[in-house]
């Protein structure tokens, strides 16, 4: 209930959070906005500052061209005021022929704050002396210098920083103001995009995750994603994949679950009876008939491993098989005992054969590892018995031999083989069994058996039937 009550309210603070994927996105192409415009803003207010001064020095330049050709006192002093003041400059001078001429002056321009030479400038040099305008505008007037026409070298002008100023702020302002504009639409169109291709598929994708955590068994409750060919589409059909793959595994295992309760149910009851045989059994050994002496021992230790087998049923269930009780014995007796398995499928005519050497020993429990080869060589026989022999007669090998420290124990057939599918989940409960009415329990407890002598259970690659290796290796000396 708690990891439910967290992701329910996880998944409410993502969506209604207004600070969220959105938003955030938003601002920052707000910022990232204002930062190109700067970027474009610097040069600009350099560019718009060197055109102001060179208009007005174009403008000087003509007034001073018609100041220059008139007879000399023609043009009365109020005249020559209003052109000095339609160029905004206190006085323009030209200098030509190797000399320089004062064409007016509207007074005496005093001292001279600096000089501005636009004949000779770069980039850096027009940038830093704009934002020096901007950030220490000058007191005294200033004394800008252009390249002259009509013969003349050069043309200059003494005029106001201020109304410069002012124009250059005008024109900032006019550009943060553009700025705010081009960064409200171009946010705007970002974040209503990315609400719709990406925002909005995550909070699905998240509504869906919640809603699966919530009841993980509901089937209807698996994601179903879009048709959506990008990575959103892609982390959909994953998570969907995923969450049938989940919703699978967690209704096997609800199916175990009562399963397990099942069998722990009838398991005593079950060896109850087992056991009650086992006593009726124990009679039979003193009865004088030659074929109940030679049946009876080995039907006493058939029901004793039944026993056994219920109780290692159990304990697979509870992930704990018996540590086996290994020692030394021969191995060739416990394959002999096999042959009754074939034996009793006389109808499927199937032979048994063992090349086992009588005097090889195996350390291993005598319990255990006769389970595991019972449990091979009944699977032989149920293979042979419902789909034959691919090529020969029906027949089950047993073959043994000892590298080293090392003991091998072959059981092959010639039946029809495992199939390809069932060959990765083979050793694993509930899910290897190939034939039908089989639990799928035997393969993964005789090899977790195996395990635990710390030798191996494996398939081999064969061309006809089914070969499976057993490799028990000895104790280490003490």
């Amino acid at each position: 209930m708690a990891g439910e009550s967290e992701g329910t309210t996880a998944a409410r603070t993502i969506g209604d959070s207004p600070f969220g994927l959105s938003a955030r996105l938003l601002v920052l192409t707000v910022i990232f906005v204002m930062v190109a415009e700067v970027l474009i803003y610097v040069p600009s207010v350099a560019n718009f500052r060197r055109n102001w001064l060179n208009d007005r020095l174009a403008a000087a330049q003509v007034a001073a061209l018609v100041l220059d050709a008139a007879p000399a006192e023609s043009l009365p002093a109020d005249l020559e005021a209003r052109l000095l003041e339609s160029v905004g400059a206190r006085a323009v001078a030209v200098k030509g022929g190797g000399t320089r001429r004062l064409l007016a002056a509207a007074e005496t321009p005093g001292e001279i704050e600096r000089t501005v030479d636009l004949r000779d400038t770069s980039w850096a040099m027009l940038i830093r002396d704009a934002f020096t305008t901007l950030a220490r505008p000058a007191e005294r007037p200033i004394r800008v210098l252009g390249t002259g026409m009509a013969g003349t070298e050069f043309v200059e002008i003494v005029i106001d920083q201020a109304p410069l100023r002012a124009a250059m702020l005008d024109f900032s302002r006019n550009i943060l103001i553009l700025s705010l504009i081009i960064s409200g639409i171009t946010a705007s169109l970002v974040y209503f995009a990315l609400q719709l291709a990406i925002v909005r598929p995550v909070r699905r994708l998240t509504k869906a995750v919640t809603s699966f955590a919530e009841e993980p068994e509901d089937a209807s409750r698996i994601f179903t994603p879009s048709h959506r060919t990008d990575e959103i589409g892609a982390a959909e059909r994953s998570l969907a994949q995923m969450e049938a793959s989940l919703t699978d595994v967690l209704r096997q295992k609800s199916h175990l679950a009562e399963l397990g309760l099942a069998v722990s149910k009838i398991n005593h009851e079950l060896r109850n009876m087992l056991t009650t045989a086992q006593l009726l059994t124990d009679r039979l050994e003193g009865a004088s008939d030659p074929a109940v002496q030679r049946v009876a021992p080995r039907l006493v230790a058939t029901l004793g491993r039944a026993i056994e087998f219920c109780q290692a049923t159990l304990a697979y269930g509870r992930a704990a098989e018996r540590v086996p009780q290994r020692r030394r014995l021969l191995l060739r007796p416990l394959v002999t005992e096999l042959g009754d398995l074939t034996a009793l499928a006389a109808d499927a005519g199937i032979a048994f054969v063992q090349e086992v050497p009588a005097d090889l020993e195996v350390d291993a429990d005598p319990d255990q590892l006769s389970r595991v080869l019972v449990n091979l060589v009944r699977n032989s026989v149920q293979a042979l018995s419902l789909a034959g022999a691919t090529a020969g007669p029906s027949t089950i090998r047993v073959v043994a031999a000892r590298d080293a420290t090392t003991v091998t124990i072959r059981v092959a057939d010639n039946g029809p083989g495992i199939p390809e599918p069932a060959r990765s989940r083979l050793f694993s409960a509930f899910r290897s069994s190939g034939r039908p009415g089989g639990a799928g329990l035997g393969l993964a407890i005789s090899a977790e058996i195996m395990r635990l002598h710390g030798g191996t259970l494996s398939l081999e690659e064969a061309e006809m039937g089914a070969c499976f290796t057993i490799t028990i290796p000895d104790r280490p000396s003490a």
